[in-house]
């Protein structure tokens, strides 16, 4: 037999092989019906993986080795989802439900509205991508508008189709929450307290932490689950929320049973009083019950604000509640000078963590709660993450016990505290001495949505303080080799196994300070975001930029045309006017300027170099020397007019390949005949290497 007829009778077996194992995951993990046992499916599987390493390039898209896991994931690619993934409003009370009720009657001018009740799953959101019936991109929510891909460790979970079946569309986008059941999480516990490692506190966060691990093989071991929650056909093929769902099934979905269309407020009202108690023998964690309107052109009438769907709910179960004493009162000083009183507890365990410390917000919620020295108080978790104190329990307070005063002066610079008319909260006034307030500012500046500058965090930059590099923004562009290098310190923590040591070695100074480099050229709406003026978030920063187009215009504004923008009301609009009011600002502002910062918007036409890659679409794909060459990669292609895009198909020009590219992305440009080139190919097309 010649190679070329043993490469086609490979295909064939691969093709019928890959089949076979694909109806046989759907009749076991879909249908809970297993057809042939578990031996003789793993001699199926282990024939597909012998052939796949003898013939890669024969190796599917779809394969159901990929629910093995193998890729190498070196960084997580952003990617902007196409429909914005919004949040939900939440709601702990029926009080409100019937207003949403009431509401969605009043704007629809209905008075019968079907709704979908859904369980609220504790997990991790994630949309699929599904293009001519095959999984070509998974995305978490990130941002809301903008997520990672996890394509290569989505693709390990069972319950999730890599292949649909039946009529699906062309094109189909499917959101859901992946989660960990409680055997999953139970077994992965366990084993880590077997080699010494520490346990995650909640099935959540362990799935959270799984979907981001480098090794999908690793994230294959994890048991994961999916449970579907809304679809995307841009065909329309569907009339209401209900159908949709039950419609998935027939592309090879598992479909929750814990779904129930309602005609009236009364039957969701049973749904959630039976799951609330009903949950607790659920095989994984939900925290909640959502709510829908059924119908797509009822949904479509409502609308959305910024945040939230209109035409739907969260209704949250009450949070586990703990009994336990305040033993003191610390306080502390953030990056705007607020001063948040934190409370030391004894320590209790809440929704599997040891609780040590809780919020206490501010003085008005000190005195509202009349909260006394060494009182006993309830604790909850705000959305379970978050301690919280909810309530005292006054039957066990001490005669003796007096009521807590809110500070007067700074804990940590000793200046006077100030309350400002309106506002809830005390802070320091001594905003360019305060030691937290300075650090504070710094690491909002090297945050990642401000100026990104990486290699650094909260003990680096507690250790450049401390040194006397660091003491505002413009002294990152003062840093020096010689002054970093050699730089170290161990930080002490409650428990000597776990004190940390940080430390400015060779490879680390020199990539901070290319780090620090590469951060001039951030855009001005991330620079005024960074400068950390008070009250202006990264979207009132970004509409505030792109509507005077420099930092001079802003410097010349008015509050009057302050307040005709977006997002900006009376109270930012007078910190942006204080804010510039100081010379101190306006000093550190022209260091930066000086130093190369970018303080005006630039068009897209200005940031282009050429026209060279114009039409083209480029995946850049596998490891490169670092995860910031392969950001100056994708930069340099969109400079020169190129398009990034992140799934292989037949519109595609180019794969810009490093080492260990991915099989599947690689199986998948030989089948089409994508042209893969190097590095120094790429570099060669745009004319910066001979």
């Amino acid at each position: 037999m010649t190679d070329k007829e043993k490469t086609e009778e490979a295909k064939q077996r691969i093709a019928e092989l890959s089949q076979t194992i694909h109806h046989h995951n759907y009749q076991y993990y879909i249908l809970d019906n297993p057809s042939i046992s578990d031996y003789d499916f793993d001699m199926l599987l282990n024939e597909l993986i012998a052939l796949e390493k003898q013939f890669p390039e024969l190796v599917l898209p779809d394969s159901p080795t990929q629910r093995v896991g193998g890729d190498i994931i070196k960084q997580f690619q952003q990617v902007e989802h196409k429909h914005q993934m919004l949040s939900l409003g939440n709601t702990y009370s029926q009080g409100d439900l019937n207003e949403f009720f009431s509401r969605t009657e009043n704007l629809l001018q209905l008075s019968n509205i079907e709704y979908v009740c859904e369980l609220k799953y504790d997990g991790v959101a994630i949309s699929l991508i599904y293009e001519n019936g095959i999984l070509t991109q998974a995305v978490t929510r990130g941002n809301g508008t903008i997520g990672d891909e996890v394509t290569a460790n989505v693709k390990t979970i069972k319950s999730i189709p890599l292949r649909l079946q039946g009529d699906y569309p062309q094109e189909l986008e499917v959101r859901g929450e992946i989660i960990m059941p409680h055997d999953s999480f139970n077994a992965l516990n366990k084993e880590r307290e077997d080699i010494g490692e520490t346990k995650f506190a909640n099935p959540r966060n362990a799935a959270s932490g799984s979907l981001k691990l480098q090794h999908s093989a690793e994230v294959a071991k994890r048991g994961l689950d999916f449970f579907l929650y809304y679809v995307y056909d841009d065909n329309n093929a569907y009339q209401n929320h209900f159908q949709s769902v039950m419609k998935m099934k027939e592309y090879g979905f598992k479909i929750t049973p814990y779904i129930k269309t309602c005609a009236s407020s009364t039957e969701v009202f049973d749904f959630i009083s039976y799951w609330d108690k009903e949950r607790e023998n659920l095989p994984f964690d939900i925290d909640g019950v959502v709510i829908k309107v059924n119908r797509y052109d009822y949904q479509e009438q409502l609308g959305t604000t910024a945040k939230n769907p209109r035409w739907a709910i969260a209704y949250k179960f009450k949070a586990e509640r703990v009994l336990t004493q305040l033993l003191s009162v610390d306080y502390q000083v953030g990056r705007t000078g607020i001063v948040t009183p934190v409370a030391n507890l004894e320590p209790v365990f809440l929704a599997g963590t040891t609780v040590k410390r809780a919020t206490m917000n501010n003085a008005d919620f000190i005195k509202e709660m009349d909260i006394h020295q060494n009182d006993y108080v309830y604790i909850e978790k705000g959305g379970e993450i978050i301690p919280k104190i909810v309530a005292v329990e006054p039957s066990m307070r001490k005669e003796n016990n007096m009521p807590i005063q809110f500070i007067s002066t700074c804990p940590d610079c000793g200046a006077a505290l100030v309350r400002n008319e309106g506002e809830a909260g005390y802070f320091c006034p001594n905003v360019n001495e305060c030691p937290p307030q300075i650090k504070g500012k710094l690491l909002h500046f090297i945050s990642r949505k401000a100026m990104n500058i990486e290699g650094l965090g909260e003990e680096k930059i507690n250790l450049l303080y401390d040194n006397g590099l660091l003491k505002n923004i413009t002294d990152f562009y003062k840093l020096t080799y010689n002054q970093l290098f050699g730089l170290n310190k161990t930080f002490s923590s409650e428990n000597k196994e776990t004190d940390r040591s940080v430390s400015f070695k060779e490879k680390t100074t020199e990539n901070l300070l290319l780090a620090i480099e590469k951060s001039k050229s951030v855009e001005f709406e991330r620079v005024l975001f960074a400068l950390g003026i008070r009250f202006v978030g990264e979207v009132s920063a970004k509409k505030i930029a792109r509507h005077y187009g420099s930092i001079e215009k802003l410097q010349q504004t008015t509050i009057e045309e302050l307040l005709n923008i977006d997002d900006v009301g009376d109270v930012v609009a007078q910190s942006i006017m204080s804010y510039f009011a100081d010379k101190n600002n306006i000093d550190i502002i022209n260091q930066l300027k000086g130093f190369g910062l970018q303080f005006s918007c630039v068009s897209n036409a200005d940031k282009m170099l050429s026209d060279k890659l114009e039409g083209m679409t480029f995946v850049v794909s596998g490891t490169f020397s670092s995860p910031q060459r392969r950001k100056d990669i994708e930069e340099m292609i969109e400079m020169h007019g190129g398009k990034n895009v992140s799934s292989v198909n037949k519109k595609l020009s180019f794969i810009v390949a490093g080492d260990n590219m991915g099989p599947s992305k690689l199986a998948k440009a030989q089948q089409l005949g994508i042209p893969i080139i190097s590095e120094q190919d790429f570099l060669t097309m745009i004319n910066l290497s001979e």
